[in-house]
């Protein structure tokens, strides 16, 4: 593992899982564009102050269980404990488009998940994080079976290194919700399959659903310049939201921090 920059009193160390956020910032296909403002610049007012608008569905970031659940949880409301902690980073290569993440690939990753983890996904679709219809449409995704294997091995939550917590044909990008955004990626897939998309996405963000539903936490697009660094390693996550009244989600910084004299480490529950 590249060592960072470290804590110069602790030595703990620091690695950045996030997505820059900014202009043209890379979106979801039915999403206004991130605009941001100058309002005091230096050469005008001696200080800069900036207006930001954005959805906060963008780069990376949290989903609230009030975004796909009615009279669940929202941000300001999901205890802060639950973006904190123990973690694991697994690999589970991914290259094929559409590739489904499953249950069998969460069993063989190492290191073995354990109860009260944060469990971070990397399929390598990260490196595709951009203005691009290969990363949002033909990207792999969570399918049931893993959400309800993350559920029955008590995981605290997930990140996936794609644009959702579930397969983009069970989302929008599909025949869901105001679907198909993207008629003609609908259209190849079932050229390809030789049958209808809702023969193998049947239901609208299944995933969300079980994970959001059952008081996990999600975090989408970990798409930061370090997350291979710290692949295959237990970690602890930090990815703490802002305390938005009524919040559907938020952009985080996730941040992985490794302690390498083992000082200030949190005990898993098999010690």
């Amino acid at each position: 593992m590249d060592q960072q920059p470290n804590d110069p009193r602790t030595g703990l160390e620091f690695y950045d899982l996030s997505a820059t956020f900014g202009h043209n910032a890379p979106l979801w296909p039915y999403f206004e564009d991130v605009k941001i403002e100058r309002m005091h610049y230096h050469a005008k007012s001696g200080v800069l102050s900036q207006k930001i608008t954005t959805v906060m569905h963008c780069t990376t970031h949290t989903d609230a269980p009030g975004h796909v659940i009615e009279g669940a949880e929202y941000t300001d409301q999901v205890p802060l404990y639950k973006y904190f902690g123990p973690a694991v980073v697994l690999s589970v290569p991914k290259t094929e488009n559409w590739a489904p993440i499953t249950r069998e690939d969460l069993e063989k990753a190492t290191p073995e998940i354990q109860p009260g983890d944060l469990v971070i996904i990397n399929c390598g679709w990260h490196k595709y994080y951009g203005d691009s219809q290969k990363y949002f449409a033909y990207s792999p995704g969570l399918v049931p079976s893993a959400a309800e294997y993350l559920l029955e091995v008590g995981a605290k939550g997930v990140g996936v290194d794609q644009q959702a917590l579930d397969h983009p044909l069970a989302t929008a990008i599909g025949r869901h919700g105001p679907g198909p955004l993207l008629p003609g990626v609908v259209k190849e897939y079932e050229e390809l399959k030789g049958h209808p998309i809702q023969d193998d996405f049947p239901d609208w963000e299944p995933c969300h659903r079980i994970i959001l539903g059952n008081g996990m936490v999600g975090f989408e697009n970990v798409c930061g310049a370090d997350i291979d660094k710290v692949t295959g390693k237990r970690v602890t996550i930090a990815a703490f939201p802002w305390r938005w009244e009524k919040g559907d989600g938020c952009i985080v910084r996730i941040v992985a921090i490794v302690d390498p004299m083992g000082e200030f480490r949190i005990p898993t529950g098999k010690e």
